[in-house]
């Protein structure tokens, strides 16, 4: 369970991150990803963990691999141990 906190933490201050760097709120990233905002909301905060369909929609919005997703989340648990 706690490995679980640690991801769903990581994986939101990444999805976080990318959104201000590109200058969208929530509600766009929301709106490009067709995704709620409150589920935004809620996965930067660590409080829900994305399937893989919702990391593909998300990292297409954000102009991103999902690839690249995943390993900058593991990159960030990796300086948070």
């Amino acid at each position: 369970m706690q490995n679980k906190k640690k991801l769903e933490q990581a994986f939101g201050e990444v999805l976080r991150k990318l959104r201000v760097e590109q200058n969208l709120s929530q509600d766009k990233l929301a709106e490009l990803s067709h995704l709620d905002r409150t589920y935004i909301s809620l996965l930067e905060r660590g409080l829900r963990t994305p399937t893989i369909s919702t990391l593909f929609s998300i990292s297409y919005a954000l102009d991103n691999s999902p690839s690249r997703i995943i390993k900058l989340v593991e990159k960030r648990i990796n300086e948070n141990n």
